[in-house]
Parts: C-alpha cells; structure tokens; sequence
C-alpha cells in the first residue's frame, strides 16, 4: 500500500512559477518510478514528467523545457518546478507510482489544483 499527498497547487499568473511536491509513504519510494499527470476539465487524464529511482527523466512535449522533476529519496518526496506557466497548463495535478516507465501502479494522491490565470 503507498500513500500519496500533493501540494503546492495555487493560482499563479501566466508567466509564474510553481512547485509542487508528493510526500509518499513506504520504505521502497527509491525503487519507483514517480509520475506527475494532470487533469483539465472535460479532457483525460495525461502524463506531464516521469523520473526514474536513479533520476532518469522523460517530459511531454507540451512542458519540455519549463517543467523539471526531481526527487528526494531519503524524504521520500517528488516535486515538479513549473516555471513559464501557461493558461493551458491549469489542471488538477496527480502523483502517481509506478514499476517501470510504463506499467504504473493504481496508487494516486488526491490532487492539487493549479489554475493559470490574469
């Protein structure tokens, strides 16, 4: 059983920043592969960034070169640094587990909105 707790969703204006960050329970968080995902109104769930045990990263497209996901094994902690928001990229933002790049586990924290807007 693994337990996921989102934060530091807010409102920003086009152009800001934010991070966020996943707390995980367990004492096995090195060996998962972590995911951040989001969620707009009336579209599917999608994948932002992935980051492997040993660090390893993949992005969508659509956040490439803005978004950066990192993680803190001894705190049990993933985080995704937003920089050049945009209104499209508001959403409610999920973390997620995973046992390789693709086979995700059905472990997800409750979400944290972030909206972009002036």
């Amino acid at each position: 059983q693994v337990q996921l707790v989102e934060s530091g969703g807010g409102l920003v204006q086009p152009g800001g920043s934010l991070r966020l960050s996943c707390a995980a329970s367990g004492s096995i968080f090195s060996r998962y592969v972590m995911n951040w995902f989001r969620q707009a109104p009336g579209k599917q769930r999608e994948l932002v960034a992935a980051i492997a045990g040993g660090g390893d990263t993949n992005y969508a497209d659509s956040v490439k070169g803005r978004f950066i996901i990192s993680r803190d094994n001894a705190k049990n902690t993933v985080y995704l640094q937003m920089n050049s928001l945009k209104p499209e990229d508001t959403a409610v933002y999920y973390c997620n587990v995973g046992l390789s790049w693709s086979i995700r586990l059905n472990y997800w924290g409750q979400g944290t909105q972030v909206t972009v807007s002036s």
